[in-house]
């Protein structure tokens, strides 16, 4: 084949890529998203949610979010419309285990699903989170070392959503492996309102039936909410000068605030909630651009917030 030849032929396949490329961009510049969560009420969540939105802002893309304000058996049904509705892609940020129905539904319609902050199932092509086990562990060890390895632990968790849950489950290892520290409450809070008022509520009655002073060494809660209803029932109850130590996770603006003080609300482990909802962004165009995801789980990185370090954070 001439010069001239090849130069025209590679002319043709650079306008067919263009062309190609921007079809491509088009029709990605269209999508539609649903997100469907059961937790908006918490900060967090609001967060991933939010930097999500900017992104697909940035794509041309659509987003319906739809929150069923903590029914579970809503979010089947939300996603079941989604799927009908052949949306372009799904958003999950709810335990996928409680809603096999739904996601059978999704895949039979050919919509793939991605988790935000949610957990790991066959059912999705990826669930973008933070290290739950990690966070678990570096703020229990934080609480068996500041309290000397001896003392009664208050835990607040929640069993029923995959990335909480798994902080418990860590938790509680860490606090049986230390014979001399005992967990005498491990509640679930209502999480409705978010989780501060019943926390607070659950740890008046809990302070009530443990007078006495130094009877609680620490609190330890899986998230920020439960530990901010906790130092206000303490607040409340005039024992802040117990040194009660209060550790949480999410280090949302209060918590923040909380630690700022110097009191006994004294670490939380900061989520880059943006950075989920960018990752999860990221793979939805990567995906419905045609490219294989291979990781089913991807973590965000996290730091512990102390006073230390919470204004630099």
């Amino acid at each position: 084949m001439d010069k001239g030849k090849t130069m025209k032929l590679t002319i043709r396949l650079a306008a067919l890529a263009a062309a190609l490329i921007c079809a491509a961009t088009s029709a990605l510049a269209g999508a539609r998203i649903t997100i469907v969560t059961p937790y908006l009420a918490q900060p967090g969540t609001q967060y991933y949610v939010e930097a999500f939105q900017e992104v697909a802002k940035q794509n041309g893309w659509t987003v319906n979010v739809v929150d069923t304000k903590g029914d579970i058996a809503a979010v089947v049904s939300r996603i079941e419309d989604a799927a009908n509705d052949k949306v372009d892609a799904i958003v999950l940020n709810a335990n996928p285990a409680q809603v096999t129905a739904g996601l059978e539904t999704a895949k039979a319609a050919g919509v793939p699903v991605f988790g935000m902050d949610a957990g790991s199932s066959p059912l999705l092509i990826a669930n973008v989170t933070s290290n739950g086990y990690e966070m678990a562990a570096t703020t229990a060890s934080y609480v068996v070392n500041r309290i000397g390895g001896k003392g009664n632990v208050v835990m607040f968790v929640y069993d029923a959503f995959p990335p909480v849950q798994v902080r418990g489950v860590i938790a509680d290892a860490i606090f049986k492996n230390t014979p001399d520290i005992k967990v005498i409450a491990r509640v679930t809070p209502d999480v409705q309102d978010g989780g501060i008022a019943d926390s607070r509520a659950k740890m008046d009655a809990i302070l009530a039936a443990h007078p006495k002073k130094g009877s609680i060494a620490a609190v330890w809660a899986a998230w920020d909410q439960p530990a901010l209803g906790a130092l206000q029932a303490i607040e409340a109850a005039g024992r802040t000068d117990e040194g009660i130590v209060i550790v949480g996770m999410d280090a949302n603006p209060q918590a923040r605030a909380a630690i700022a003080k110097d009191g006994n609300f004294e670490a939380s482990m900061a989520q880059d909630f943006k950075g989920i909802g960018r990752t999860v962004a990221d793979l939805v165009k990567r995906h419905l651009a045609g490219q294989k995801i291979k990781q089913s789980v991807i973590y965000v990185p996290t730091t512990l917030i102390t006073s230390e370090n919470v204004k630099q954070q």
